[in-house]
């Protein structure tokens, strides 16, 4: 039996169907926002996972292209290691998710959404949220949910719920938020430089929105979820636990409090060594370990609250120590590092061409992208050794995250037309490298001259709430507040206001007067670090590196740009080679030149201008002669265009021959006096020379009077029978006698004077 819910979200219908598809998974749902449709499953193994102490948890978004009617560009034609955009979908789906389930469930949990239809206007990732949290509601799966997603924009002053894709070009806002009925569970975030009250109001709309959505799935569960499911959930024996906690007393506090990461974690290394001593055979290993990591956690956050006290022994609101420095690579093309307390980040700036752009194999409309952040980090980062691999989802996370804050104050194309590649090199970290990398970011753009709108600076937020509903924000979190902290919050942007968030948490939800605490506080730390930046480098550099491509860009008439590629490509490359330059021509005219630093852009878009320039009267040219005829002498004005000049306009004397003035090879200067309307070119050097007027055709060189009009060839025409009746009623008056006769005079010679 097919199961139909509906509901109208942002003026449009989103509606959720069960019964018809995968019959054999836990939980399926197939929603639809649109003409976009997605398929989420949710299975659970019946067992527990022996040996972890993690809740293992998958979440897969498969990305087919086939549901907007496209065919893989791969050489195998079929989708295959997740895309960018896939990886993020999957990350902004499990976020909300994870904490909603029951603590110490420890069975594996495998949760795909796959996206069947695109009408590339309704994106899938909201939709994705939904669609995984109504399918694992109505299995049989543990889970304290449901939870709903929406998408806000800012277009023209006015908030508008889950905008189309077309509608986001002109928004200032992309806000995604996801949430219970009671708070707020995830935020992802990019603004164009918003205040922290309008950011404020945006998640206060957003969580009014989620209300509808959460009535819809109530209703599923309610009619056709099924029952939840037994399960176990380790605990560690109350002996063990009384064991532990005698052993550690003050042993924990003395190694907790330590100023830096690396003591401490000696410290807490020995002390677990010698508590698995003493216990060994006595009790379980886990057990022991499970008190252990219990009564650390405790300790910190009793410190936190009642103290306001951190482990390094800062305030709540104390930014670590920074420092900066710019151009530290002297062949790349901009540099930056920056430092916070024991998390350093060297960020590496990259300039090409518009061949160097990324193109992307999507849903989505965008096609290509010039601006791109990389996030690397390497084991050695936080003192481990292990196997090198690819970027796994939280490295592409955390670069994603860099890119959107630092986009807002990339120039526009048409201002700076470079590909820009950022990689930020992650050399230590104990907490907030992504907000490391937008530090170091800003300082490598300055660095390589990139003329950004503003710096920006990033911090990251934590918060530990407690059982009495008492509960602390802290600024600048390290590494084991986060790991033993309630959220992670970070907040990125310029002196102006916010350009990126995301936030995560491990309790069910926060309330917007917690997130408004935490965003004014986010403010004054974002300001301190921006003063402790612009300490190194206060804005870009006025030239780029000498490194650098070298890239022009001109405009052409689109009519020419078979004039500037040439039969087979001829002209292009023969540009390309002699002034070794790389050339991109647009459909539009626009035609982009690049060049490294022993080529010549400048020459070649002047041999690119006079390709596709059109030849104007009155304009003057540095012409050369290419032949010479007894009327005159031909020369080319522009490249594969010649013009005339005659014998009388080549100097401003009498010239008999064209060799007494020029010879084959000579540069002049002429002006263009005439393009007849055959399309042949007339010139004179005599106008110049004499200093006519530019864009004023100066007066015929030819002195005499006007020619006569010729004799119409083939004869006198034939006179009409009424000829007599055409004749005039009086004669012309005969010359008187004696007077000479007057003879006509001879026509003149085609190309002007008599020779």
């Amino acid at each position: 039996m097919v199961n139909h819910y509906e509901t109208i979200i942002g003026g449009r219908t989103l509606s959720l169907e069960t019964g018809q598809l995968a019959e054999q998974a836990d939980g399926a749902v197939l929603a639809r926002y649109g003409d976009t449709m997605v398929l989420a499953t949710a299975v659970a193994t019946d067992t527990p996972r022996e040996g972890v102490d993690f809740f293992p948890l998958t979440v897969d978004y498969e990305e087919r292209l086939y549901a907007a009617g496209k065919i893989p560009g791969a050489f195998q034609r079929r989708e295959g290691r997740p895309s960018e955009s896939a990886i993020l979908t999957c990350r902004l789906t499990d976020r909300p998710l994870r904490p909603l389930f029951p603590k110490g469930f420890r069975n594996d949990v495998q949760i795909i959404v796959t996206a069947l239809s695109s009408d590339q206007e309704n994106e899938p990732d909201i939709l994705t949220i939904v669609a995984a949290s109504a399918a694992t509601s109505i299995s049989d799966i543990p889970f304290y949910g449901p939870v709903a997603a929406v998408r806000i924009g800012y277009v023209d002053g006015q908030f508008v719920v889950n905008p189309l894709a077309s509608q986001m070009a002109q928004s200032r806002l992309d806000l995604k938020v996801a949430g219970t009925r009671e708070a707020i569970m995830m935020v992802e975030c990019g603004a164009d430089s918003l205040s922290e009250d309008l950011m404020l109001e945006a998640l206060e709309l957003a969580h009014r929105e989620l209300q509808p959505i959460i009535d819809l799935q109530e209703k599923m569960m309610a009619e056709v979820g099924k029952a939840k499911r037994a399960y176990t959930v380790f605990q560690p024996s109350e002996a063990a636990r009384q064991a532990v906690e005698a052993f550690l007393a003050d042993k924990l506090a003395a190694a907790l409090n330590q100023e830096g990461k690396t003591e401490r974690e000696r410290l807490l290394d020995e002390l677990q060594a010698s508590l698995a001593a003493q216990f060994q055979g006595a009790y379980p290993e886990a057990e022991v370990q499970a008190v252990f990591d219990e009564a650390m956690k405790r300790q910190v956050r009793s410190n936190i609250l009642q103290k306001s006290l951190r482990p390094d022994g800062r305030d709540l609101t104390t930014v670590r120590p920074i420092s900066c420095a710019v151009g530290l690579l002297p062949r790349t093309h901009g540099s930056g590092l920056f430092t916070r307390g024991q998390t350093q980040v060297l960020t590496i700036a990259t300039l090409g061409s518009v061949a160097d752009e990324q193109k992307l194999d999507t849903l989505s409309l965008l096609e290509r992208k010039r601006y791109m952040h990389h996030y690397n980090m390497p084991p050695f980062a936080t003192g481990e050794a292990r196997p090198l691999r690819g970027p796994g989802r939280r490295e592409i996370g955390h670069g994603a995250l860099a890119e959107r804050a630092i986009l807002p104050v990339i120039p526009d194309e048409e201002a700076f037309p470079y590909t820009i590649r950022l990689v930020s090199e992650v050399l230590s970290s104990n907490g907030s490298t992504s907000m490391a990398a937008v530090c170091g970011s800003t300082l490598a753009l300055m660095d390589a001259g990139v003329p950004i709108k503003a710096p920006v600076g990033g911090v990251a937020m934590g918060l530990v709430m407690g059982d009495d509903g008492r509960y602390a924000v802290l600024t600048d979190i390290q590494g084991i507040e986060d790991a033993l902290g309630d959220m992670d919050f970070k907040v990125a942007g310029t002196a102006d206001g916010i350009t990126a968030l995301q936030m995560d948490i491990k309790i069910k939800g926060i309330t917007t007067a917690v997130m408004q605490k935490a965003l004014a506080q986010a403010r004054e730390g974002r300001l301190f670090i921006l003063r402790q930046m612009l300490n190194a480098i206060d804005k870009a550099r006025p030239e780029l590196s000498p490194f650098a491509p070298r890239i022009v860009r001109l405009k052409i008439n689109p009519e020419k740009i078979g004039t500037v590629i040439g039969p087979g490509g001829k002209m292009i490359r023969s540009i390309q080679e002699e002034f070794k330059v790389d050339i991109e021509v647009e459909d539009d005219g626009t035609v982009t030149i690049a060049t490294e630093p022993n080529g010549d852009a400048d020459k070649a878009s002047e041999r690119i201008r006079a390709l596709t320039e059109d030849v104007e009267v009155g304009k003057i040219y540095l012409a050369k002669v290419v032949r010479l005829e007894s009327f005159g002498v031909f020369v080319e004005v522009l490249p594969g265009k010649d013009a005339l000049v005659r014998l009388g306009d080549l100097a401003e004397y009498r010239v008999n021959r064209a060799e007494d003035a020029v010879k084959m090879g000579d540069e002049i200067m002429v002006m263009v006096t005439e393009i007849d309307s055959q399309g042949r070119v007339n010139a004179s050097r005599r106008a110049v020379l004499e200093g006519a007027p530019l864009g004023r055709a100066p007066v015929s060189s030819d002195r005499r009077p006007p020619r006569r009009p010729e004799p119409p060839r083939g004869g006198p025409p034939r006179r009409s029978p009424d000829y007599r009746q055409e004749r005039p009623a009086t004669r012309p008056p005969r010359p008187s006698p004696g007077a000479p006769e007057r003879r006509p005079r001879p026509p003149e010679h085609p190309f002007g004077k008599k020779w």
